[in-house]
């Protein structure tokens, strides 16, 4: 019993301490700015999306997804500017460009650079990212990932409204 009492508290100290999104240093949610909105990258895991390609229902909710975002983001007080189509093209994910990302930001005059993923492990199993970087040093202001159960509309606007509410804009 006392085992597992201990194993509780070290599960909630993780969880609640430096987790997704946490950082000691952190002064609250990032004030309202400019922002250069690359939308969310899918990455396909699962074996049925390496032996069936993909799927336009996918590609719509990912649509779909990317709109419930922009949405919250505008209803915070964000404006959202669409990088140059042809330097975003040179990038494979957003998220993970070495930085490519906030220098398009900070070229376009922006405060920040938002994007996101998508992970499909399966149908069933998905998980979901955010980042929110200051577009002149690069730095990961805000971060999240929530993992989601169904490959749905629903389960795309409930996890990134969850993660946008408590974890990108979570006040301390």
């Amino acid at each position: 019993m006392a085992f597992s009492r201990l194993i509780l508290i070290a599960c909630v100290a993780a969880l609640t301490g430096s987790g997704a999104g946490a950082d000691p240093q952190d002064h609250g949610p990032p004030p309202p700015g400019t922002a250069a909105w690359f939308g969310l990258h899918l990455i396909d895991t699962s074996t049925e999306g390496a032996i069936n390609g993909a799927r336009e229902d996918e590609a719509r909710r990912i649509q779909t997804a990317e709109d419930v975002i922009a949405q919250d983001l505008q209803a915070r007080g964000f404006t959202l500017m669409a990088p140059p189509a042809e330097q975003v093209a040179q990038i494979k994910n957003p998220t993970k460009s070495n930085g490519s990302d906030s220098r398009i930001a900070r070229q376009m005059g922006a405060h920040y650079a938002i994007s996101g993923e998508v992970q499909k492990v399966s149908n069933l199993i998905l998980t979901l990212n955010l980042y929110l970087r200051d577009a002149e040093s690069g730095e990961t202001l805000r971060a999240g990932v929530v993992d989601i159960r169904g490959n749905t509309d629903e389960s795309f606007r409930r996890g990134y409204l969850y993660l946008l509410k408590n974890i990108i804009f979570r006040e301390e």
